[in-house]
């Protein structure tokens, strides 16, 4: 009777703990798409934002006493919004890949308690584990060149440009001349850009921890 009682229970929690890990599956997956969706939204807030800004430099380009004016308002605005729209994309890759490494996780117990010889969540469990592994699973090698394509690189590389171009500006109204002027902003905008690669890898190497 304490068998037949303890197997119920057994088969209780057992449900109970499928339908928690369904419901979990199911809420990380959600938060993913939002977080997908977010970085969509943020990189094209952005991206509209500098189209606008080239779009009014058009407008004032003729006109030479409001060209300085306009640039040094619209110049620092758009740096710090890409500074801040980068670091939001960043925290958002890493919060994708943990939700997806979680997933995997439920696939795996999906695997060893109801798979049997079917293979359907195989990958989970044969891939290892790991942030890595996790990506492997849905069609993605994951690397430091793999942080390249990221939309937080894209933000990234336009507001190295900025930062470049405003070093440049700024080398020329201080009396130095067209040639260096470029050439220090190149060395800022690489620079810049080789920051953010950097932060990039160091929130990537910390998934892995």
């Amino acid at each position: 009777m304490t068998g037949k009682g303890g197997g119920m229970d057994e088969d209780a929690r057992e449900q109970g703990l499928l339908t928690a890990l369904t419901t979990e599956h199911f809420v990380l997956q959600t938060s993913r798409s939002a977080t997908i969706a977010e970085s969509v939204g943020r990189a094209t807030v952005f991206l509209s934002m500098l189209s606008a800004a080239l779009i009014g430099l058009g407008f004032v380009s003729n006109t030479g006493h409001l060209l300085r004016p306009y640039l040094g308002a619209v110049l620092p605005t758009l740096i710090v919004t890409g500074l801040l729209t980068f670091a939001r994309l960043a925290q958002n890759m890493v919060e994708n890949s943990l939700d997806l490494q979680r997933i995997q996780r439920i696939r795996a117990y999906y695997h060893r308690r109801f798979d049997g010889d079917e293979g359907f969540f195989a990958d989970a469990v044969t891939s290892g584990g790991g942030p890595r592994a996790a990506w492997a699973a849905v069609g993605t090698r994951p690397g430091r060149w793999h942080l390249l394509l990221t939309a937080a690189a894209l933000v990234g590389v336009v507001t190295a440009l900025l930062l470049g171009l405003g070093v440049t500006l700024l080398a020329g109204l201080g009396g130095v001349s067209p040639g260096p002027a470029i050439a220090l902003g190149v060395v800022v905008a690489l620079a810049a850009f080789a920051a953010e690669i950097m932060y990039l890898d160091r929130m990537s190497v910390s998934m892995n921890r």
